[in-house]
């Protein structure tokens, strides 16, 4: 994934600028990992917490469970692999596991889905310093093969399970967890109020 294209593909404002940038990173990542189709899911958040504590939480992959909603488990195998358990559309799981390509402690930890992975995959996580006094800002890069192609993306879409939507969602959580030590759960619309 060329760096630059990512950059422009996460801080772009203009939707249609960004949704190019995305296709042209998602290409370039099929094409690298010799994949059918690619499709790319990123996002950023600040988290007002120091950068090196946030790296250490998200290190230690049994913790993206306590914030990932469809993530049943990540489990260390040894010091650079771990098998991923994940809950997808109409009940079923997928499994795969990853390898580390990259880990600076406080700045990155990248992987990639090793092979016969459910979902053939690969993320990068990078930590920066906000603004003085705001914590750090945490990017979420995923690229993946959706499974059943173009169809497989709209069944998931329709489950609320495509990585594009839970990576904004996660990294909401994550924001809540690391900030206030819990995560808000919000009541149904047609639930009564607590008295």
């Amino acid at each position: 994934m060329s760096s630059e294209n990512v950059e422009r593909a996460l801080q772009s404002d203009a939707p249609l600028t960004a949704a190019v940038h995305q296709r042209d990173v998602a290409k370039e990542a099929a094409d690298t990992q010799g994949w059918n189709a690619a499709a790319v899911a990123g996002r950023s958040v600040t988290v007002n917490r120091p950068r090196a504590e946030l790296y250490a939480f998200w290190r230690d992959f049994r913790n993206l469970a306590a914030f990932m909603e469809n993530v049943e488990s990540v489990t260390s195998r040894d010091e650079g692999t771990a098998h991923w358990v994940v809950r997808a559309p109409a009940g079923q799981t997928v499994e795969w596991d990853s390898v580390i390509t990259e880990d600076v402690p406080a700045q990155v930890i990248a992987w990639e889905s090793v092979e016969g992975a459910d979902i053939k995959n690969s993320g990068r996580i990078e930590f920066r310093d906000a603004a003085p006094g705001r914590g750090a800002v945490v990017t979420a890069i995923i690229v993946y093969e959706p499974p059943g192609g173009d169809f497989g993306k709209l069944i998931a879409k329709l489950f609320q399970k495509e990585p594009k939507i839970q990576a904004r969602r996660e990294l909401r959580r994550f924001k809540q967890l690391m900030e206030t030590g819990e995560i808000s759960t919000s009541q149904a619309p047609d639930a009564a109020p607590r008295g």
